[in-house]
């Protein structure tokens, strides 16, 4: 299931990454795009403000089938503080633009692509493929809001796949 979340978080990586160019966040003293996979950071590593970050929640496995249909839930968590010059008074204008870039990211079509190994022991032969995003509502927490969106992957398990 490694090659399902890393083939995912590519992929929207790199659809934010051409949708908004200057969303970018340092991460280890590194400045690349603002989205980022929690179990791959160490916590103090980026400040999570203006930064997509996505969790793996939940994976189910259904084997009725010749291959295993993996689910697995991601939820994308982000904030905004606003901009220091407006006094923060903007954030929730912030917050639209990052739910209409993530909206866009995920929705657009195709909602699949190959999945890939990138460890690259062995070719993949199957895509993967994901439902349409999910909002829970803005909240908000001394200076920011936040909000955490939720999108189903799918993928089937191929042979000798972990």
């Amino acid at each position: 299931m490694q090659d399902t979340k890393d083939t995912f978080y590519i992929t929207l990586r790199d659809r934010i990454a051409a949708l908004n160019p200057a969303r970018t966040a340092l991460v280890r003293g590194q400045l690349r795009p603002a989205v980022v996979v929690e179990e791959n950071e160490l916590p103090s590593a980026f400040d999570h403000t203006d930064t997509f970050v996505l969790r793996w929640t939940d994976t189910k496995l259904d084997t009725n089938g010749p291959l295993s249909l993996a689910t697995l839930r991601c939820e994308i968590r982000y904030a905004t503080a606003g901009n220091s010059g407006n006094g923060g008074m903007d954030r929730g204008r912030l917050l639209a633009a990052m739910d209409a870039e993530l909206a866009v990211a995920i929705n657009a079509t195709p909602q699949r692509t190959p999945k890939t190994n990138y460890a690259g022991t062995s070719p993949m032969q199957t895509n993967i493929f994901w439902s349409d995003v999910a909002f829970a509502p803005a909240q908000a927490n001394n200076s920011k809001l936040s909000r955490i969106a939720t999108v189903d992957v799918f993928s089937y398990q191929e042979a000798g796949e972990l």
